[in-house]
């Protein structure tokens, strides 16, 4: 019996020690939860998140797409309620940049259904916004990838031109405040106090497509979804150089007024120094008082860039 009880010790202690130990830090009113593999690593969690917290280089991966050229496959597509195609833009693009401006070649394109309204215009809210980042009808000059004191202006915008440029903000920009965004406030600012309480966050560390990187997950605990806007975001950083590798996220709200729901993953590559998105995936269903729902689908694949 004695010698039993001594194998069970033993066998508890070992596979207790094999075990992943994980270990919390606050960073200011954040609770991090970290891997094992992140504790041994050294990490200095606390200059990570305020790196994470300070970083603008996504955002600027977007705005680097205004000075290189590049190929792009374009594939967008709007929904019905029943999730059947009722109207599809495809096209292969491309664009060339010389002389300090911009402008976009169609190598190719099929579409079908009510993509376009009767003036030739894109019949969709979604594939303006779409147009807005990869498209361009004629040639863009002057143009610069500084981020530093710029943002998703809404000057001079009113009704729905507005409620795109704070969207976009929303989407490439995640975590910070929306201002003007009725009844969302700084719901979406996911490191503010007042919304400490209503998120789990964790490090962890793994291969992303065979490179190493720290992984930075927020998830909204249950019973707290009706009160955020950003449900779920993951981000991989390269382990290294910390460049943003790639990021997952998900997004819903509804103000009674509007509502959406969206799910967008972004991947990035280097060209050179400068950090650009190589694909873009999009799942969104969103409604605005006065116009029609849009349920829309898309994927960006960009390739052959040019400095």
């Amino acid at each position: 019996m004695k010698y039993f009880l001594l194998v069970a010790m033993v066998f508890c202690i070992s596979v207790c020690a094999g075990q992943q130990r994980d270990s919390v830090v606050k960073v200011d009113q954040n609770y991090i939860t970290l891997t094992e593999i992140v504790v041994n690593n050294k990490l200095d969690v606390f200059s990570f998140i305020q790196r994470i917290k300070n970083d603008t280089s996504f955002y600027k991966a977007f705005r680097n797409l205004h000075i290189l050229g590049y190929t792009a496959l374009n594939d967008i597509r709007m929904l019905d309620k029943n999730g059947n195609a009722q109207a599809s833009l495809f096209s292969k693009t491309k664009q060339v940049r010389k002389n300090n401006c911009r402008k976009m070649e169609v190598l190719q394109e099929n579409h079908s259904g009510d993509i376009f309204d009767s003036h030739g215009n894109y019949n969709y809210y979604t594939l303006q916004m779409y147009a807005g980042l990869f498209f361009t009808k004629d040639s863009v000059c002057g143009e610069n990838n500084i981020v530093k004191g710029k943002d998703f202006s809404t000057a001079g915008l009113s009704g729905m031109e507005k409620r795109k440029e704070q969207l976009k903000k929303l989407f490439f920009n995640p975590g910070e405040k929306i201002s003007g965004l009725p009844f969302i406030s700084n719901k979406s600012e996911i490191f503010d106090k007042s919304m400490a309480d209503k998120y789990d966050m964790s490090v962890d560390f793994k291969d992303y497509n065979n490179q190493p990187c720290y992984i930075f997950s927020v998830k909204v605990k249950p019973g707290s979804e009706n009160g955020v806007v950003i449900n779920e975001m993951t981000t991989w950083f390269a382990e290294k150089t910390f460049d943003i590798v790639a990021r997952n996220y998900s997004l819903s709200y509804d103000a009674g007024v509007y509502d959406f729901k969206v799910e967008m993953e972004a991947r990035l590559t280097k060209v050179g120094d400068l950090l650009v998105p190589n694909l873009l995936r999009y799942n969104g269903n969103w409604k605005v008082m006065f116009k029609k729902r849009e349920r829309g689908v898309f994927t960006a694949t960009l390739f052959d860039f040019v400095k």
